[in-house]
């Protein structure tokens, strides 16, 4: 069985559709309230989901739909995400602006895998925040936990993570183009900046679109190169994870070398350099793949206990904050360098 099959083996659609709708319906409830009140989806289906946590207890008819849609619906997502990139937009930012993206990623993960060490928390824990800030926000956050070895506390770390990006994302939209600004950026250096260190692509585009269009579409392309860099990041935990022999096992057997989801990610995003994928139909996938996000992140949501989640603590918040600080400064510094 791959990671990507819709049903385990033990679940049937009637088993799990209760769970399935409930996540649709909290879904589109964020959704509609986002579109009215301006409020980011992601953070409002997480919410929605908080409050309805009784619906995944043990017992319970919409327990096993749940569970099934934070795994499986998350992953179709994911791979969804590689209909929108291609080799050419890779091309078109320029060399230098290309590295300091990628270096900008890859520090910022390992500055988080440091940083855990002094305050006590494990490496998992800084894999998943701090991948998550320097990738693509809730969405990395959702792939990389995919991937990472499961333990009593994994569902509440990852909805921690996802509502700590989701607000900084939110903050950095209204914060980051004041900053850019101040410090004299031209508008396709501001949209390097801005693509560069917001976490979530929709805070991304209405913080580059504040400033300009030269900027908006700028700061969309940078962080969709940051979005390509998703699969080579959970590809490389999952080597490591797997050459530590740290993995969980799936029926006694060691999981794929290629988690199924990546590969979709990889396959899509091949198809679309080369120009099998229609702009229509990648666009299509953009959406689906969008909402295929948001239902999962509602079903992580009533999977997770508040209290539970509360309990991660300020060190916690502290982390993260000091992951999104740095990754701000080395793109700004980066940005003068090059200048």
């Amino acid at each position: 069985m791959t990671s990507i099959d819709l049903l385990p083996a033990r679940q049937t659609i009637s088993d799990a559709f209760p769970g399935f709708a409930v996540s649709v319906l909290v879904a589109a409830t964020a959704q509609f309230l986002s579109e009215h009140y301006g409020a980011p989806a992601m953070l409002l289906a997480l919410l929605l989901g908080l409050a309805l946590n009784f619906l995944a207890e043990d017992g319970t008819r919409t327990a096993p739909g749940v569970a099934l849609t934070a795994r499986t619906v998350l992953r179709l997502g994911v791979a969804l995400l590689g209909a929108r990139i291609s080799v050419d937009m890779l091309a078109g930012l320029g060399g230098p602006a290309i590295a300091l993206v990628v270096a900008g990623v890859v520090l910022t993960i390992l500055f988080g895998l440091v940083a855990a060490r002094f305050v006590n928390r494990d490496w998992r824990f800084a894999l998943l925040t701090g991948g998550s800030v320097a990738i693509c926000g809730a969405s990395a956050a959702m792939a990389i936990a995919a991937v990472l070895p499961r333990h009593e506390r994994s569902e509440r770390d990852l909805a921690f993570t996802v509502l700590s990006v989701t607000v900084l994302s939110t903050v950095a939209m209204v914060l980051y183009p004041m900053l850019s600004g101040l410090f004299g950026f031209t508008p396709r250096d501001s949209g390097v900046f801005l693509g560069g260190t917001i976490h979530d692509v929709a805070q991304v585009v209405g913080a580059g679109f504040s400033i300009g269009p030269e900027t908006g579409e700028t700061a969309t392309l940078v962080k969709l190169i940051r979005v390509s860099m998703l699969a080579p990041v959970v590809l490389c935990f999952s080597l490591v994870i797997r050459a530590r022999g740290l993995a969980d096992q799936e029926g006694g057997k060691r999981p794929p070398l290629l988690p199924g989801f990546v590969l979709g990610f990889l396959v899509l995003a091949a198809l679309n350099s080369v120009g099998v994928i229609p702009a229509v139909l990648a666009d299509w996938a953009g959406v689906l793949s969008r909402w295929a996000l948001l239902i999962a992140i509602a079903a992580v949501g009533i999977k997770t206990s508040l209290k539970r989640m509360l309990d991660v603590g300020g060190v916690a918040i502290g982390l993260i904050v000091a992951e999104t600080i740095f990754l701000g400064v080395f793109v700004v510094a980066g940005l003068h360098f090059l200048s």
